[in-house]
């Protein structure tokens, strides 16, 4: 039975998740959510305090591929989610950055979660890593920064309150809150709005001091 996976977006960079190509990835962070979703389940993104958009939506994935990251950094369809630092915003947040060689050693590209002088931040490889999955979609809404509010009935009804960590329903008791995401015809597959921080598109970020630089 499929499921849904609900939790806070505390930082909306365009990076994770990533809303571009036509392909709505999450491919860092949230490791147990890589882990455990599958093809056919729903990643729910809610907004949060650090936000300023609490209660609303900010994007919402049906999963239809799940990719190792080798999977991810060899094949031809997703070299523009490989990230270009002196390239645009959108360029420069290409969350296509981890790979493991015959050795078994990770690399990582030069990326929001790279240091600052390109160098592997071994923090957040150590983070990210947690999982070897990354999570796309080709069914997709994304609102970022005009994140639309979730009634407050459909949050309540599943016993919902935003907190640290994720929530899992299954799809049957989430139905209403699905059906309502799919009600958005206008941001099916689509960037309705840049992120919400997509201004910090160039800061590198460090899961040990949870800061951006």
């Amino acid at each position: 039975m499929s499921r849904v996976y609900l939790y806070v977006v505390d930082r909306d960079l365009g990076f994770a998740p990533n809303p571009y190509h036509g392909i709505c990835s999450l491919a860092t962070c949230k490791p147990t959510i890589r882990n455990t979703a599958q093809v056919g389940d729903w990643v729910v993104g809610i907004g949060g305090g650090r936000l300023n958009a609490t209660g609303r939506c900010v994007y919402a994935m049906q999963v239809t591929a799940k990719v190792t990251f080798n999977q991810y950094w060899t094949n031809p369809a997703y070299q523009d989610k490989k990230p270009v630092r002196n390239g645009s915003k959108k360029m420069m947040l290409g969350d296509n950055i981890y790979f493991r060689d015959q050795t078994e050693q990770w690399h990582q590209a030069p990326s929001h979660h790279s240091n600052v002088d390109g160098s592997i931040n071994t923090d957040n490889r150590d983070r990210d890593t947690q999982s070897a999955y990354v999570l796309l979609s080709t069914r997709f809404y994304y609102f970022g920064s005009a994140a639309v509010d979730i009634p407050d009935g459909l949050l309540q009804e599943l016993g919902y309150k935003n907190g640290r960590g994720h929530r899992v329903y299954s799809l049957e008791d989430a139905s209403r809150l699905i059906a309502w995401i799919e009600g958005h015809a206008e941001a099916y597959n689509k960037v309705v709005a840049d992120p919400f921080n997509f201004d910090k598109s160039a800061a590198h970020y460090s899961v040990k001091t949870n800061r951006m630089t």
